[in-house]
């Protein structure tokens, strides 16, 4: 079974949309797919994918003694394709015991499935960051907004000290040196990984050991949805460099998709994209990752690691050239089938400049609390 945890640093950026999609398009192929909403404090996987009415989910057989996991396995109305529902409306979800995570984590990776497609809550909680560590091969959605790129970039981090609290036992030498360093913020928040590592490896080699060999396991994917031109995909190698440079992560790059307002018809019509509208080049987009995913199916570890990462970035970066001339073929034969008419198009520019006028507004706020944080000694 193939486990494909999907997270987000932050909210708003399509993580549920990617998930629903890429779940109904890969049971499109014949393959046994599972979809879990594990957006527990959130879940509204359901109404995405038009599963309706009162549901049993997870928040029931965590609850309900007499609840068994098989009973919240639910049918859907796609072929191939099971849900399990979160239960937001449960209380103590969002915050799970120890135990009840274990319990979950436990009957989910009993599942007989192909993929498991698990969609998490967006930020960095211990549950989350535990779900996303299931699979060495989890997915990160983000935008190419600022804050979405630095909200990605700090869930990394939690997911490697998170790592690393479970590589260094609390009384180990390692994980005495770790706990000194958490009780001064200042060091926390200027911490350099790789430098971490060889300060570790010295005082804990065994333990130093586990977590580079944990480390080698896990390569996340990423994929930059909300795009509006083809430069935003340069944001990607950004995140990657970060990544790399600071915490000693690589990342693989699975694909990019463009903004597109039909995702909004569909999900009002209860239609995931990729049903309401197959041709758009936004499930043109979901149907591509989907390939990619079937393509690495048959592949041992060992290749999937040693895959060349630099041109999934190259790969990324015409897909979203060829996308954005699709995208605009589109909007010519909607315009000239007088499908819209220039008021209505006028009307869509003015909205996209009224969106970049206030990432724009949003920039030059960070970028003046950043310049405060390097005076102040915070940010190196």
């Amino acid at each position: 079974m193939h486990i494909i945890p999907i997270a987000s640093g932050k909210g708003g950026v399509g993580k549920s949309l990617v998930a629903a999609n890429l779940a109904i398009a890969l049971a499109q192929t014949g393959r046994k797919v599972v979809l879990v909403d594990l957006d527990l404090g959130g879940s509204n996987l359901h109404v995405i994918i038009g599963q309706m009415g009162s549901l049993k989910g997870i928040g029931t057989f965590m609850t309900d003694i007499d609840t068994s996991f098989e009973d919240i396995i639910l049918k859907t109305n796609y072929e191939n394709l099971l849900f399990i529902a979160g239960e937001a409306e449960v209380p103590g979800m969002a915050n799970l015991k120890v135990t009840q995570k274990k319990k979950i984590i436990t009957n989910l990776l009993k599942i007989d499935a192909d993929y498991l497609i698990l969609d998490l809550g967006a930020g960095t909680s211990l549950d989350i960051m535990d779900f996303f560590l299931m699979s060495g091969r989890g997915l990160i959605v983000t935008s190419p907004t600022l804050t979405a790129n630095l909200n990605a970039y700090l869930f990394l981090k939690n997911i490697s000290f998170r790592i690393l609290n479970n590589c260094f036992p609390t009384k180990s030498p390692g994980g005495v040196f770790l706990e000194k360093m958490k009780k001064d913020g200042h060091s926390m928040q200027r911490i350099y990984i790789p430098k971490l590592i060889e300060q570790l490896d010295a005082i804990d080699p065994e333990n130093c050991q586990k977590y580079k060999k944990t480390l080698d396991n896990l390569k996340p994917r990423l994929i930059l949805n909300m795009m509006e031109e083809p430069k935003d995909a340069a944001k990607a190698s950004k995140l990657r460099h970060s990544s790399r440079e600071y915490l000693g992560l690589d990342m693989e790059h699975l694909g990019v998709i463009y903004r597109d307002d039909v995702q909004i018809k569909a999900l009002n019509s209860r239609l995931p994209v990729v049903k309401y509208k197959p041709g758009s080049v936004l499930s043109q987009a979901i149907f591509r990752i989907a390939d990619k995913l079937i393509e690495e199916e048959d592949l041992d570890d060992d290749v999937l690691f040693s895959v060349d990462l630099d041109n999934t970035y190259k790969e990324a970066e015409l897909e979203a050239e060829s996308d954005f001339e699709s995208r605009m073929e589109y909007l010519n034969e909607l315009l000239y089938t007088e499908n819209i008419s220039v008021s209505e198009l006028i009307e869509t520019v003015k909205s996209q400049q009224y969106d970049i006028s206030q990432l724009k507004k949003e920039n030059v706020l960070i970028k003046t609390k950043l310049a405060e944080a390097v005076k102040k000694g915070f940010v190196v």
